[in-house]
């Protein structure tokens, strides 16, 4: 597994990381998928406060347990839910982000995190004071660095700009090549971006087809265009899986895609695709029968 840093900071991570929310509840279930992650190599671990409201985080922390100091762990923060009901507000307020840190840390069994990322963001945001508050756990010891996850070019400005973020989580893949616009720009900022949704839903995989049957389209692609551009890429190569991996990684600014895992099995899946030789020519045969489209709002 190749190890990349995250930004200009000191945080290695693994290439391929474990998206933790779709960890089973149960433990047993849940340590068996973190033990097959850490035994291929997998290094970096991300989480949020918002999933299972909490739960994610507490089962992460018990099957992490002694293991802790092997891996990068992230978790994210800013969204405000209701123990009783499904209510969720936006709250990136400074309070409300030192006061959740601890609850964080708590679940996580842990002392410190070593990337705080604040999960979403408005340009209406008081960005300067939640910079602020994220400056302020990072010199207290309580997080190691910061960042955001986001896919609002506006958001996404505003925050290089302005603070000292090592990442930046978006959605990326061959079927949502929208980042592409910015990588660029990011990477010589000296971050870098960790992607989510690589697999665009189960349909860069060998279920790819099937999947395609239940959808009615998928972001800019219709139903007829999506099939379409599916037997295309599969022309290409028959291993979907790994196509779309090497292709999110084939960018410097790409750090680590973020892949979840139900079970040791999917882990191991994403592994084989991972060491599976895809060429420079097969990812950029497939650009040319993909869209680059482009983020229509939150431009300004």
């Amino acid at each position: 597994m190749k190890m990349k840093n995250l930004g200009t900071s000191n945080l290695k991570v693994s290439e391929i990381a474990l998206g933790c929310m779709s960890l089973p509840n149960n433990l047993n279930e849940a340590q068996s998928i973190i033990d097959e992650a850490l035994n291929v190599g997998i290094t970096y671990f991300d989480t949020a406060d918002l999933y299972g409201k909490g739960q994610n985080e507490e089962v992460v922390g018990q099957a992490l347990g002694s293991r802790r100091q092997e891996i990068i762990l992230a978790t994210k923060v800013g969204n405000q839910w209701n123990r009783h009901s499904d209510q969720v507000t936006w709250n990136p307020s400074p309070d409300y982000i030192k006061s959740q840190v601890h609850e964080s840390l708590r679940r996580l069994k842990t002392d410190y995190i070593d990337l705080y990322q604040l999960h979403g963001g408005m340009i209406t945001d008081p960005s300067e004071e939640t910079i602020e508050a994220f400056e302020t756990l990072k010199k207290e010891g309580l997080i190691r660095e910061y960042g955001i996850s986001s896919i609002r070019p506006n958001v996404i400005k505003r925050f290089m700009e302005q603070s000292a973020i090592v990442s930046i989580m978006m959605q990326y893949s061959l079927l949502d090549r929208r980042p592409e616009e910015f990588l660029d720009e990011i990477g010589a900022s000296g971050i870098s971006v960790v992607t989510r949704g690589t697999l665009a839903k189960g349909l860069l995989t060998s279920e790819a087809l099937d999947r395609a049957k239940d959808k009615n389209g998928y972001m800019d692609y219709s139903q007829e265009e999506l099939e379409k551009v599916l037997n295309e890429l599969l022309s290409i190569e028959p291993n979907l899986n790994a196509l779309a991996l090497h292709a999110a990684l084939q960018h410097g600014t790409v750090a680590s895609i973020v892949a979840g895992a139900s079970s040791p099995a999917q882990i191991r899946d994403t592994i084989a695709a991972y060491e599976t030789s895809i060429s420079a020519d097969q990812i950029n045969m497939a650009k040319k029968y993909t869209t680059k489209a482009k983020y229509k709002e939150h431009r300004e």
